[in-house]
């Protein structure tokens, strides 16, 4: 029990932007060391520290989706494996019932031991990031007709990657061989996960430096008031919310039903996902994890206050998600969808049940292709929703995602393909009172055949207006032939042959308020 009972308000901002710092200097790390497009170009990757108990303290400002489910993966390794967590020992997991997101979103933990005390770790490092393969159906391990979990890639759960300071090569070789549909670039692989243990030594490093400057007691005692922070600073937000519900279908046909109930005496929250479609039988489930890191973002995002996304948000808010609802599925459901589309709506349902603002466009439009050589794997900008006070943004990563779209030059320079176009989508936000931001077209065209897929949403569902305003435009999916046009669904796979041209205009999203 640490003997600091309040904290200096001085040091509380000293210590709260070096906690941050830390997990910053961790993503220049992994981008820097990094070896696939994913990682380094893309910057689809996410840094964070947390404390002794597995409680995310402080992130770097990388891809929500990651940062709000990651303490739930080391959660599950201190649960299970915390006798044998010892020195020099970093682990590896991609497990959507126990944390993760889905399979191609691994993340690398490393326990973090004092100088004195090698008994207990005082803290965790982690970093997310995603693989360009992870092996399943189709290259990129985004396949958009995957119905079982074996179909998308290799699980797995809390695996010894670096034992006693020795890093297991040949045993992680052998799990990504090992497989119905092994990866197909597993040199690739070995290489990001040794960035991401990169990154983390930074971590650790850094942390024990502040130890070593300002004692144990102190730093833990800050990483507690920090978290105290957060709570009092989502607290006062919510001191300014009312009830709402809300619900939202998918162009698959499910829906996502929230309430949100008001506590204003205890400044609390209850959300509850009590009538949500039941666990479906296609890629469209969300683990329980991205349902929560959902839910962090929004109402962090409510908070004026700067202060980092942190397990002190969560602690004012009563979340219930029943279970095998496709917010809460259970193994071995297909989920590879979830992580990038459903949680996109259910941001959307959230905002809408708060009436703070209209949906954004409700995908990531997940784009893939590849074959044995290549594996690539992008998700595109589209139309944000507009609130009350503000307009949408054209062209933008919107709520869930963060990651860049790769340089052309860099595009080209690694894969057979050419950028035809890559434009703005006139016209398609929603109109209002404030207006919602416009999508994009963009038009790769293949030079070797490859395997190219599209997962994404809001094909045949408007994303809605809000308080009177319109819909944004509905995104569309196609592939020109020579002259023919073929139009696909939501979610496509295609053999592309050289000198086909994929073609994806993203949706716009929704306006605020009658015109």
């Amino acid at each position: 029990m640490s003997v600091i009972d309040q904290p200096d308000p001085v040091r509380l901002e000293i210590f709260k932007n070096l906690y941050q710092f830390i997990a910053e200097q961790m993503g220049i790390v992994l981008q820097n060391t990094a070896a696939s497009v994913n990682i380094k170009e893309r910057l689809d990757f996410s840094c964070a520290i947390f404390d002794s108990y597995g409680l995310l303290v402080a992130n770097a400002p990388h891809i929500p989706v990651h940062l709000g489910s990651m303490s739930a993966s080391v959660s599950s390794l201190i649960n299970e494996l915390a006798a044998k967590i010892k020195p020099g020992n970093v682990y590896l997991s991609n497990n959507p019932y126990n944390g993760g997101t889905h399979l191609p979103d691994v993340t690398i933990i490393t326990p973090v031991f004092g100088k004195q005390d090698r008994v207990k770790p005082i803290f965790y490092v982690a970093s997310r990031g995603h693989q360009a393969d992870i092996g399943g159906i189709t290259p990129g391990s985004m396949p958009p007709e995957s119905q079982h979990i074996e179909e998308e890639g290799i699980l797995l759960n809390n695996f010894l990657l670096v034992e006693a300071g020795n890093f297991k090569e040949n045993a992680i070789r052998q799990k990504l061989a090992d497989h119905q549909y092994p990866a197909r670039n597993p040199t690739q692989n070995i290489a990001d996960f040794q960035a991401q243990i990169a990154a983390n030594n930074r971590g650790q490093t850094e942390l024990l430096k502040m130890v070593e400057q300002y004692g144990l007691e102190t730093v833990q005692a800050y990483m507690q008031f920090v978290q105290d922070n957060a709570e009092a600073a989502v607290k006062k937000a919510i001191a300014l919310l009312h009830n709402g519900e809300f619900s939202c279908e998918m162009d698959n046909g499910a829906k996502i039903q929230v309430k949100i109930t008001i506590d204003h005496q205890n400044l609390a929250a209850n959300i509850d996902f009590t009538g949500t479609s039941s666990q479906l039988e296609n890629n469209f489930n969300a683990p329980a994890a991205v349902c929560k890191a959902a839910i962090l973002y929004v109402f962090r995002t409510l908070v004026k206050d700067n202060i980092p996304l942190n397990a002190g948000c969560l602690k004012p808010l009563k979340i219930i998600i029943p279970q095998g609802c496709m917010l809460n599925p259970q193994y071995p459901a297909a989920v590879v969808a979830g992580n990038v589309e459903t949680s996109q709506n259910i941001t959307d349902c959230l905002y809408a049940a708060l009436g703070i603002m209209a949906a954004s466009q409700g995908t990531m439009n997940n784009f893939t292709f590849g074959n044995q050589q290549y594996q690539y794997y992008e998700t595109i900008c589209g139309g944000s929703g507009a609130g009350k006070d503000f307009n949408g943004t054209d062209a933008v990563q919107t709520q869930m995602t963060n990651s860049r779209l790769t340089d052309p030059e860099v595009l080209e320079l690694r894969f057979p393909v050419l950028l035809e176009e890559f434009s703005i989508r006139e016209n398609s936000g929603g109109k209002g009172f404030k207006y919602g931001g416009n999508g994009v077209v963009r038009k790769i065209r293949f030079l070797e055949n490859m395997t190219a897929g599209i997962l994404s949403n809001r094909r045949r569902i408007l994303p809605f207006g809000l308080a009177g305003g319109e819909a944004g435009k509905a995104g569309e999916n196609y592939v020109q032939q020579n002259e023919t046009i073929e139009k696909l669904d939501s979610k496509a796979t295609v053999e592309m042959q050289p000198g086909d041209t994929f073609v994806i205009e993203t949706p716009g999203g929704g306006g605020y308020g009658k015109p």
